[in-house]
């Protein structure tokens, strides 16, 4: 048999706790022909210019060779192109973002705060938990089903689902067609789900953003009842999914860096600067890997041919050297601090001002409240996926919990 190449070895599970010096070995060829002809571009000024160029395509309908069209969902508007991603994107945004709601993610910092407050309550009697468990994941599942008008107690029923997308994205180990299968299968359960649901908000809308989609009647046009469902099933998955490993994440980088945990006591500001260094270092978004040349483009002297697929390892380029100095060190101080964990371009992550401000408040009240806080086990255990990496749980002890009136 022959030995696995870089780019395999990363999705093997056995290095998924620490893929980066595998990151490091793969920049050595900027842009890597794969054997099953897809092209991985690994470096940060390559990944950018693919971000921002027309001549790449998100709709996997382009590709050489498509895949055969199956019964199911069509792609949300994140596996679509413009101008359908911008019309999409516009009537989604008009419920969530600016300009016709500018203040919408702003104005969620208090319930935030209480739901996180919430949950650390929830852990003060005990001195174990796991941060995923009981913090990193009941914090955006709650964020996202208020935000979009999702049942709260529905969580066990779309939680299968969603983890079964999650796990069977993009490449990874085990028969191909069995994860795409797996992974429709878990889709169109999911969509028959929020059909029923949107269908509800249609007869009696409310305030949320599943309501917004299916009666807005705005410039754009409505959007139809499939397109309102694959945008509900994107929005909920991803608005969740990603948080909790941004979360676990930045858990497990301040265990394992207690200098930080002792400055964010001191400094709370420095949370801004740890999130955007956190998303560089340990992103949750580790590869795009749904691009596709709609011509043929020449990169760092390879030419990816018409109708190649293309994968982005976001997180290879973001400790680029090339592009940052000390990659491998995380420091909340870095003046200049663009890194690649919301993607770019036109698909830039729809969620990322939430998920910031969730992750702030999320790391910032658990470094205050949790007194002496230690890893259990490091390295912690890992989720199957290697494109949307991060421990399964997450398990510590700590002395006590700091009440919850000791407020700042």
């Amino acid at each position: 048999m022959e030995p696995a190449g870089i780019y395999e070895q990363i999705h093997q599970f056995s290095n998924r706790a620490d893929p980066y010096p595998l990151y490091a070995e793969l920049r050595g060829t900027p842009v890597s022909r794969q054997e099953d002809g897809s092209y991985v571009v690994s470096t940060y000024r390559e990944i950018v210019a693919l971000l921002h160029d027309p001549r790449v395509s998100s709709d996997r309908r382009n590709l050489a060779h498509p895949p055969a069209a199956a019964e199911g969902l069509p792609a949300a508007f994140i596996g679509l192109d413009p101008p359908e991603h911008d019309r999409l994107r516009r009537l989604t945004m008009r419920h969530f973002g600016p300009p016709h709601a500018p203040g919408k993610v702003d104005g969620m910092r208090a319930e935030l705060l209480e739901i996180i407050t919430g949950l650390i309550d929830g852990i003060a009697d005990r001195k174990r938990a796991d941060i995923v468990d009981d913090i990193a994941y009941p914090f955006p599942v709650t964020v996202i089903c208020r935000l979009l008008g999702v049942p709260r107690e529905d969580e066990p029923r779309f939680h299968v689902w969603a983890e079964e997308i999650v796990e069977t994205l993009g490449p990874g180990e085990g028969d191909m067609a069995e994860r795409a299968r797996r992974r429709q299968a878990a889709v169109l359960a999911l969509g028959r789900y929020l059909g029923e649901l949107a269908e509800a908000h249609r007869r009696d809308p409310g305030d949320d953003l599943l309501s917004g989609l299916v009666t807005d009647d705005g410039p754009d046009g409505p959007m139809s009842a499939t397109e309102v469902i694959t945008t509900a099933a994107m929005l909920l998955v991803a608005g969740h999914e990603t948080t909790v490993n941004l979360v676990t994440n930045g858990m497990l980088t301040m265990l394992r860096n207690p200098w930080l945990l002792e400055r964010l006591r001191k400094e709370p500001d420095l949370v801004v600067h740890t999130v955007e260094e956190l998303l560089r270092f340990e992103p949750p978004v580790q590869f795009l890997p749904q691009r596709v040349a709609l011509d043929d483009i020449t990169v760092a002297g390879v030419t990816i041919p018409k109708g190649s697929s293309i994968v982005l390892a976001l997180a290879s380029g973001s400790r680029d050297p090339a592009h940052v100095q000390d990659p491998d060190r995380f420091n909340p101080d870095r003046a200049y601090n663009q890194h690649l964990g919301f993607g770019g371009g036109v698909h830039h992550c729809f969620g990322a001002p939430l998920a910031r401000l969730e992750a702030q408040i999320a790391l910032g009240e658990l470094a205050r409240r949790l007194v002496n806080p230690r890893l259990v086990a490091d390295p912690p255990a890992y989720r199957p996926s290697s494109t949307l990496r991060g421990p399964r749980h997450l398990d510590i002890e700590y002395d006590h919990v700091t009440p919850r009136d000791n407020q700042r």
